[in-house]
C-alpha cells in the first residue's frame, strides 16, 4: 500500500494544468527579447592578454578613499556579482560609498594553456593592484575575493601583505579536506596530470556539469519543473533565464593553473599547512595580519561552511570577523536577502577601518 494515493482525475487535471502553463510560457519566451547581464555602468582602466580591469561608475559623491578590488574565480563569469539592478553585490557596495574595481579574466584559449598560478596571482593580480596603488597614490588597497578568487586573494595577501589594507573573502575555501566537502572527495580521486595533459585547457562545460552533479535532482531537474510555474510572468522568466545564462557561461581553464590548483589545494590541502609555493614565494596564512572579514553561506554545497570558517585558525590577523549568510553559494550574491545583508555589512566594516 502506497503512503499516498492519487486519483486518475487528479492526475489528469494536473497534467492538463501543466500543459497549459507550459504553452503560455512558450509564448512568454518568444516575447521577452534579449537577456541583459551586468547592469552597472563601468569602464576599462587596464587590459592585459585576456584580462580586463574595470572600474564601476560611482553611485554617490562621497567615496571611501581606499578602492576595493574584486577578484573573481576563474570558473564562470564575474557578472554574477552585478547580475541585475535589484540583485547586484556591486551596486550595493557602490551605494555604500565604495569605489569598486573588478578583474574580468576573459576567456582563456590554447595560447593560455601554460599559464600558472604564479602568472595569475603574482602576475595579473599584482599588476592590477599596482594600477590602483598608482592611480590613488596609496601603498595599500582593499581586496574582496569571491570563491576561488578568495583563495587567490588569501595567497596574494600572504605574499604581498604590504599592499593590502583590508581583506574580504566570500564563500572561500581554506581547508579543502573538511568532511562534508563532496567536491573535494571527488576531485581527490582524479588523475589531474593525465587530465591536463590530455585536454590541454580544461573544458568549462565539463567543470560546470561536475558542479551541477553535486545536487543533480535540484540543479538538473526540479528547478526546470518549478520554472513552469513562473513562465507566464515575463519578469520572473527573465530572472530565471538570466541565471541560466550565467550558469552555462563557463570559460575553459588554463590547463597548468588548473593542475596546480587542484593538486596543491584540493588534493594535498597545502594552504592550511603553509606548504603552497606560488612561483618562488611561500604562502603562509600567518602573514595575513591586516583586518579580515570572512563571509560564508550556511547552505553552500560547493564550499561548506567548515571549509571557509577554518580561516580563523590560520590567519595572523588580530582583527578577524565572520558573517554567516543563511543561504547558498550563489544566493549570497543574487538573493533579495543577500542584498539587504552583505553589501551594508561590507561597507560598514570597511568604513570602520
Amino acid at each position: 500500500m502506497f503512503p499516498f494515493q492519487i486519483r486518475p482525475d487528479q492526475a489528469l487535471s494536473e497534467i492538463q494544468e501543466f500543459g497549459t502553463k507550459l504553452s503560455r510560457g512558450l509564448q512568454t519566451l518568444n516575447e521577452i527579447g534579449d537577456i541583459d547581464v551586468g547592469c552597472t555602468e563601468k569602464e576599462s582602466v587596464y587590459t592585459e592578454d585576456k584580462l580586463t580591469l574595470y572600474r564601476f561608475k560611482p553611485l554617490v559623491e562621497k567615496l571611501n578613499p581606499v578602492p576595493v578590488l574584486i577578484v573573481y574565480a576563474l570558473v564562470n563569469r564575474p557578472y554574477v556579482a552585478d547580475l541585475q539592478k535589484n540583485r547586484s553585490l556591486v551596486r550595493g557596495l557602490l551605494a555604500g560609498g565604495l569605489d569598486v574595481y573588478l578583474i574580468d579574466w576573459g576567456y582563456p584559449d590554447s595560447a593560455d594553456r601554460f599559464l600558472s598560478l604564479n602568472d595569475y596571482i603574482n602576475g595579473y593580480i599584482d599588476r592590477c593592484v599596482e594600477v590602483l596603488r598608482k592611480r590613488y597614490s596609496l601603498d595599500k588597497i582593499n581586496l574582496l575575493g569571491i570563491c576561488q578568487g578568495g583563495t587567490f586573494s588569501l595567497c596574494y595577501s600572504a605574499m604581498h601583505a604590504d599592499k593590502v589594507r583590508n581583506l574580504i573573502t566570500t564563500v572561500t575555501p581554506v581547508d579543502f579536506h573538511t568532511p562534508q566537502d563532496l567536491l573535494s572527495h571527488w576531485v581527490r580521486k582524479v588523475d589531474i596530470d593525465l587530465l591536463a595533459e590530455t585536454t590541454g585547457n580544461i573544458p568549462g562545460k565539463m567543470l560546470n556539469w561536475t558542479f551541477l552533479s553535486l545536487k543533480p535532482f535540484r540543479l538538473s531537474g526540479q528547478k526546470y519543473l518549478d520554472m513552469v510555474n513562473t513562465l507566464d510572468d515575463p519578469v520572473l522568466c527573465k530572472n530565471f533565464i538570466r541565471m541560466e545564462k550565467w550558469i552555462f557561461d563557463s570559460p575553459d581553464q588554463a590547463g597548468e593553473a588548473f593542475r596546480e590548483f587542484i593538486k596543491h589545494f584540493y588534493q594535498n590541502n597545502e594552504l592550511i599547512k603553509g606548504e603552497v609555493m606560488i612561483g618562488e614565494k611561500n604562502v603562509d596564512l600567518e602573514n595575513i595580519t591586516m583586518p579580515v572579514l570572512n563571509i560564508f553561506a550556511t547552505d553552500d554545497h560547493l564550499v561548506p561552511p567548515a571549509a571557509s570558517k577554518a580561516l580563523r585558525k590560520y590567519v595572523g590577523s588580530a582583527d578577524y570577523s565572520e558573517i554567516e549568510f543563511p543561504g547558498g553559494h550563489i544566493g549570497i550574491y543574487v538573493s533579495g536577502k543577500a542584498q539587504q545583508m552583505i553589501p551594508p555589512s561590507v561597507t560598514s566594516w570597511l568604513a570602520a577601518r
